[in-house]
């Protein structure tokens, strides 16, 4: 008999608690001093080329307080550096280090080889489903988280 509604959310709901789990367990085997949102935080300012504190509160939906802790740590880390804007010499913006990209770009690398790998025996078929399933189960809570 086909699962219920309520049995496959139950599912979804424990098994994307499964992949969190494991996530912030691979972020911490990657860089122990280096948890997984400051991860999400030093990707989001790499990928902007460079952001303001208040932008990152704002897209992640975090208290000002805890991006400006989670940016301090990534300052002490060599990670993340403010330079002044270009435009406004008050705004300081928030770009990545050589050494906050380099780690990225490694770090990025052994997440991907990691998907590869657990992923090596889906038919190409599943992996597109899949893919199409998170973007479109992201798509609808942008609003929201």
């Amino acid at each position: 008999m086909p699962a219920t509604r309520d049995e496959s959310v139950d599912t979804i709901e424990r098994e994307l608690t499964a992949f969190a789990r494991r996530a912030r367990a691979a972020a911490a085997r990657l860089h122990p001093e280096l948890p997984l949102v400051s991860y999400t935080l030093l990707a989001h300012i790499d990928g902007r080329q460079g952001c303001r504190a208040t932008d990152l509160a704002a897209h992640y939906m975090l208290d000002k307080s805890t991006v400006s802790r989670q940016v301090s740590a990534l300052e002490k880390l060599g990670l993340v550096e403010r330079r002044s804007d270009t435009e406004d010499h008050r705004v300081q913006v928030l770009h990545p280090t050589a050494a906050g990209t380099e780690l990225l770009s490694s770090t990025h690398a052994s997440r991907r080889a990691a998907y590869q790998e657990r992923l090596a025996d889906w038919p190409t078929e599943d992996l597109a489903r899949f893919a199409a399933y998170l973007l479109r189960y992201n798509a609808a809570g942008a609003d929201t988280a």
